[in-house]
């Protein structure tokens, strides 16, 4: 089968690579270079963990996650994961690190429980008499996104994929198959697999009503010069509790350490909407850190990285079917930790016709 593939973020590359290697005729188109720097998957590193509250489908997931990751590190003959495990800190009765830990428990999956006073002697950045208690799981750390991205890049290239950079769809005819350029030029082919992140509501503005777009930044900072052996060996930290929706990757991969939260996010309907950072951005996200981070104000932030997200109103993955084409949203900030397996099974239900059992997957219905 002729496939072509738009959108050149994880999703996209994973599936291209699990479609050439079922034998396919693949073809992945990317607006930018790869890897693109604005994509949602386009940031130097993402977590991936076991921990998922009462979505627990999702954390039976990762034991698939892990196995395809496995099988894409022997085809790139390099692994792109930092497996130094994660940590969540509570800070109220019932917030989210408190959730995680719950669904932890009842998965009867490994983490190691510490009061405050043991957490702040064993991670230093953490300021006593801010947090009830931590937890650490072995099951989780950082990919290196940009790494993974280039490692695909190249292996598709050398096993017979069309890879396109600076290339911009503005047009799919879902029953022909077929794309327009943005320069005029067209393609045609028996499928076409939608992988656009933030951008497929430009392709598909009906998808509207399941989508919603948003624009959120990360802060890169230097820790105080005490403590960066502390976090140069930390785990990553999941989860800051309270309401923050935070969390933290330390350096990583040869990238610095930073700061995200889901308060800092503001909806838009355009994805390339307000993609420079703007003044005081950085540290005002750096800011909602304190509490449990101590010495908050020491940390200064080295540079500012925008990232566009779509997100079903549950935050669940989305795949939807018309004619030849087959669109598929895995863009909803916790996607990435599942991109070599949503790439297998993308291909595998472009392989046998099963979008039903894909949407099911998607959203850990089956896991």
């Amino acid at each position: 089968m002729n496939i072509i593939i738009v959108g050149a973020g994880i999703a996209g590359l994973s599936t291209a690579w699990a479609l050439a290697k079922a034998g396919h005729g693949v073809s992945i188109i990317e607006q930018r270079a790869i890897p693109n720097p604005l994509a949602a998957s386009g940031d130097h590193h993402r977590i991936i963990r076991r921990a998922y509250g009462a979505s627990a489908g999702y954390g039976r997931m990762i034991t698939e996650a892990y196995d395809a990751w496995d099988e894409l590190w022997a085809d790139l003959g390099e692994s792109h994961l930092d497996a130094r495990g994660f940590v969540c800190v509570s800070r109220e009765a019932g917030d989210e690190a408190e959730q995680f830990r719950d669904g932890l428990v009842a998965g009867g999956y490994p983490l190691e429980m510490f009061d405050a006073g043991e957490a702040a002697a064993r991670w230093p950045f953490l300021e006593p008499g801010t947090f009830r208690y931590a937890f650490f799981s072995p099951e989780g750390g950082a990919l290196h996104c940009r790494k993974i991205a280039a490692g695909l890049a190249n292996w598709l290239r050398n096993n017979g994929v069309n890879v396109y950079e600076n290339s911009k769809v503005v047009e799919i005819d879902e029953d022909l198959g077929e794309i327009t350029f943005e320069s005029g030029g067209m393609m045609r082919a028996d499928k076409v697999v939608v992988a656009a992140g933030a951008w497929v509501l430009k392709l598909f503005p009906r998808l509207g009503g399941d989508l919603k777009t948003y624009r959120t930044a990360l802060a890169y900072v230097e820790p105080p010069a005490d403590l960066k052996a502390a976090w140069e060996a930390a785990p990553v930290i999941l989860d800051v509790g309270g309401e923050t929706d935070g969390y933290i990757v330390p350096p990583s991969g040869g990238a610095g350490m930073k700061f995200g939260s889901g308060l800092h996010k503001v909806p838009t309907s355009d994805a390339d909407w307000n993609r420079f950072p703007v003044e005081g951005e950085g540290e005002a996200i750096r800011d909602l850190f304190r509490p449990p981070i101590a010495r908050i104000g020491e940390y200064r932030v080295t540079e500012v990285v925008t990232c566009a997200y779509t997100f079903t109103a549950d935050e669940r993955f989305l795949a939807v079917e018309s004619g030849k084409c087959l669109v598929v949203s895995a863009c909803s900030g916790h996607g990435y930790k599942f991109g070599a397996a949503v790439g297998r099974r993308v291909a595998q239900a472009v392989g046998d016709g099963d979008t039903d059992g894909l949407k099911r997957w998607l959203r850990a219905e089956t896991a």
